[in-house]
């Protein structure tokens, strides 16, 4: 009979290109840890399906569940649904890494602290060509006091979803991911966890995520913030011990008819990700800088503050190049 696993891995993956199997890899690496890797394979055409039969032939953690594409919630919610494990642990495609250790020390957290709920760890972030762009680090009750926030402003929920452990009987317990989240789904389930327990986390970066084209969604501005105001009077609802129904079939309604506006500007859209990755790279690397916001601009011409930085940009890197050496201002000595 096969032992339990202490831990279930979830990741849901949409045309998981070159950098799939590094993901998994990943996983599979970790080490001191008894756990099984659920993937939910959402409708795929890339042949991501034959990469992840491929693993799930070759480790028998592996557990892949095929479906046509329903998106990233509904996956989550399959996913989970599938877990064995006494917790959960989350993993993102599209190039996120597990990095080594994450696992055991996220247990040990959990395990050592019944009353923890929800733990995270630090994340580092780079780019779609691997650049470095920053790191996002907490400490201890810091996640709990983010996710208390009384303010939609104010909200601060772990460095990533991906970098997040939970207990399987919380998740259930709170209902697990809903489906009219469509965006945002982690923050609303943690915002639900952090009243049935503690959410703690940790400093240590033991999650690399990877921003690409493919991750858009967290520039769906749109839909992000009707999420979240729903998420905020969802939790006076339940305090009140009023329905959330009403709210939630409004969401629904409310994120179909921007998902029609985000179709129409899907270049806006592209723009907004490469102007975002071109800002950060501009105080370290001119020159993908630059780059990046090219490619902003010409997804979207009426981006004027690409524009106004991609000249900024190009007048400096111009003035260095033309500038004379430290030698040719002194004159030579001899």
């Amino acid at each position: 009979m096969n032992q339990t696993p202490a831990v279930s891995v979830v990741m849901s993956v949409r045309n998981g290109g070159t950098k799939l199997a590094a993901t998994i890899d990943s996983v599979l690496s970790q080490q001191g840890v008894h756990f099984e890797f659920i993937i939910v394979n959402d409708g795929s055409t890339d042949g991501s399906d034959m990469v992840l039969e491929d693993y799930a032939q070759r480790d028998g953690r592996v557990r892949v569940i095929h479906q046509d594409n329903v998106g990233l919630t509904q996956s989550l919610i399959r996913g989970c649904a599938e877990a064995r494990g006494r917790y959960i642990a989350r993993q993102d495609a599209g190039g996120d890494i597990s990095l080594p250790g994450r696992m055991v020390w996220q247990l040990a957290v959990l395990e050592e602290n019944p009353d923890i709920v929800l733990t995270s760890c630090g994340t580092r972030f780079v780019g779609p060509e691997g650049e470095f762009l920053y790191t996002a680090i907490q400490h201890g009750d810091e996640l709990q006091q983010g996710l208390e926030e009384l303010r939609v402003d104010r909200i601060r929920g772990p460095s990533h979803h991906g970098s997040t452990m939970f207990l399987n009987a919380a998740y259930k317990a709170v209902g697990g991911y809903r489906q009219e989240f469509w965006v945002a789904q982690d923050l609303d389930l943690w915002m639900r966890l952090v009243e049935v327990g503690r959410c703690v986390a940790i400093p240590e970066v033991l999650y690399e995520a990877n921003w690409n084209v493919g991750s858009i969604s967290h520039l769906r501005r749109e839909q992000q913030v009707l999420a979240t105001r729903a998420m905020f009077e969802c939790r006076q609802r339940r305090r009140q011990g009023e329905s959330e129904r009403p709210l939630l079939d409004q969401l629904c309604a409310d994120i179909e008819n921007t998902q029609t506006y985000n179709c129409i500007f899907s270049g806006l859209v592209r723009s907004r990700f490469n102007y975002f990755i071109g800002s950060l790279l501009e105080s370290q690397d001119h020159v993908a800088a630059r780059r990046y916001l090219y490619q902003a601009v010409m997804s979207w011409p009426l981006h004027f503050k690409a524009w106004l930085k991609l000249l900024r940009l190009s007048v400096t890197h111009a003035m260095k190049k033309d500038a004379p050496s430290p030698i040719a201002k002194i004159g030579n000595p001899l």
